[in-house]
């Protein structure tokens, strides 16, 4: 499969035919001016270095050096199928709570990036299940729809921080709702959501939202992200911690791990409850009840990524140009001495 980047430029490809028109208008005048000079025999013998038929062959030597470099500014690509076929997986939804308090240092380096890291593992360890991932404070988003495309999955996970959710507080019901549209639901097939979140000041019905998703065969499985004890969240200011946040009475913020709440979420959702841990994610463990759902069987085809091409057309355009700047107007004299017919 084929495509141009920039298909803008190959706009300048209609300048083909009229530079095509202009090369043969001016060559029909000349060639009338040099009628009006006199007959074409005795021009010939008054001008004998000049050759019409060179400039015919520089002119379309200048053609394809133009043509060629057009398509390269286009800069074609091109994609190989590579799989098209049927697999057999689950479908996951990460759900990963970004709220301020994920910050918290309890887990190193942050709950946060603790958790990316679990997440990250957890992906290369994938083989036919797809992935998705909701992210959520005081409100929920998808950051990328349910696919197969793991490299894309590691793409948005790097890009994820506190900042990408504007409202903060921690939206687990509806993060658990939204997955739920995100799912095929009519298909069938297993599916599981992995909630990944310390379970501090949630806003909603968690509970309901996970009976809810058990009802329609969706499993849940919470990993608890932070400790008993807590730990103090950190305020930062163009990347650089300047302190820790604090309450109306002027004290320093500690964010404990709501693990009753977790383990709620959990059991309603018929799943089970880990906590993490610097040493384990407990991942692992999510994954060991995912590899036991029945898996699912769909279409799926993989393309590579778009390779560029412009380097070939650009080296086309290179070639003809010095072969047009070698090419001269006139006959060589040393070429004229093997004239067998003067």
């Amino acid at each position: 499969m084929m495509r141009f980047e920039h298909t803008a430029w190959l706009w300048g490809l209609v300048l083909v035919p009229v530079l095509i028109l202009v090369f043969y208008g001016l060559k029909r005048w000349k060639k009338k001016a040099l009628k009006a000079l006199g007959d074409e025999p005795t021009l010939r013998h008054v001008m004998p270095e000049v050759s019409a038929a060179r400039a015919g062959w520089k002119f379309v030597l200048f053609l394809g050096v133009y043509i060629a470099l057009v398509l390269g500014l286009a800069n074609p690509q091109v994609g190989t199928v590579i799989e098209e076929g049927k697999r057999n997986g689950a479908d996951l939804m990460i759900l990963l709570d970004v709220s301020n308090s994920m910050m918290a240092g309890d887990l190193a380096p942050s709950r946060l990036e603790n958790a990316k890291r679990a997440i990250s593992q957890m992906i290369d360890k994938l083989h036919n299940d797809r992935i998705g991932i909701i992210i959520f404070a005081g409100e929920a988003y998808v950051q990328l729809p349910v696919t197969t495309d793991y490299s894309a999955a590691k793409l948005f996970l790097n890009n994820i921080n506190t900042s990408i959710v504007p409202t903060q507080g921690t939206a687990i019901g509806a993060a658990i709702n939204m997955a739920m549209k995100s799912f095929d639901l009519v298909n069938g097939g297993s599916k599981a959501i992995i909630l990944m979140t310390d379970g501090e000041n949630h806003e909603d019905d968690a509970v309901s939202a996970a009976k809810n998703a058990y009802s329609k065969d969706v499993t849940i499985h919470v990993i608890g992200l932070g400790s008993p004890e807590g730990a103090p969240v950190p305020i930062f200011q163009q990347g650089n911690p300047v302190g820790f946040m604090k309450d109306e009475k002027n004290q320093t913020v500690v964010s404990k791990l709501s693990e009753d709440m977790c383990k709620e979420i959990a059991g309603a959702g018929r799943g089970v409850y880990v906590r993490a841990s610097n040493a384990n994610s407990g991942m692992d463990i999510v994954l060991d009840q995912v590899n036991k759902m029945q898996k699912k069987t769909y279409d799926s085809k993989n393309f590579k990524d778009y390779e560029d091409r412009f380097q070939l057309c650009l080296a086309a355009a290179l070639v003809l140009l010095l072969l047009e700047f070698f090419i001269s107007t006139r006959k060589k004299v040393r070429l004229r001495a093997f004239n067998l017919f003067d």
